[in-house]
């Protein structure tokens, strides 16, 4: 296998593109459990073109009956972009400082990391980021409110040649 180069850019035009409404190739997610972590998996793919279709662990969407738990379940993709040793995007923990369009930063109130947000430009040192639920396109990362953060750098994908 051999790394791909991720285009940050078509990630970044993806997002803005979709923000604030939604691709029709893929499910809307919004009404059963949130659909950020399905609109940042279609801008990783707009910017990497590779699935993982392993079954239960894998990164892949064909259709709401036949897709991975790490396309829209935060920690499941957290989990997926940071321990891929297969086909598919791969990711590194990073921080604010080292982060770049295109990478993902995740939100967290309490316990648990509940929203994902992709990082689509930025004003001095503050991410703007794209997201759906609450669908923004461009918004300041700090206008959120939140306890903790994770910042996922996507480094690129494995290819299956």
């Amino acid at each position: 296998m051999s790394i791909v180069k991720y285009n940050r850019l078509a990630a970044v035009e993806y997002a803005i593109r979709w923000a604030l409404k939604r691709n029709p190739v893929f499910y809307d997610f919004e009404y059963i459990g949130g659909d950020c972590t399905n609109f940042v998996s279609q801008c990783i793919f707009a910017g990497c073109k590779i699935m993982n279709y392993t079954k239960d662990t894998g990164w892949y969407y064909t259709g709401i009956s036949n897709r991975a738990a790490a396309w829209t379940g935060v920690d499941y993709l957290y989990r997926f972009l940071i321990s891929n040793k297969g086909v598919g995007p791969i990711g590194e923990i990073s921080d604010l400082q080292n982060s770049q369009p295109g990478d993902v930063i995740q939100l967290s109130n309490g316990d648990y990391f509940h929203h994902s947000c992709i990082i689509t430009g930025y004003r001095g040192s503050e991410p703007y980021v794209c997201a759906h639920t609450y669908d923004v396109l461009n918004k300041p990362l700090f206008d959120y409110v939140f306890d903790k953060m994770r910042v996922i750098h996507i480094i690129g994908a494995n290819n299956s040649y």
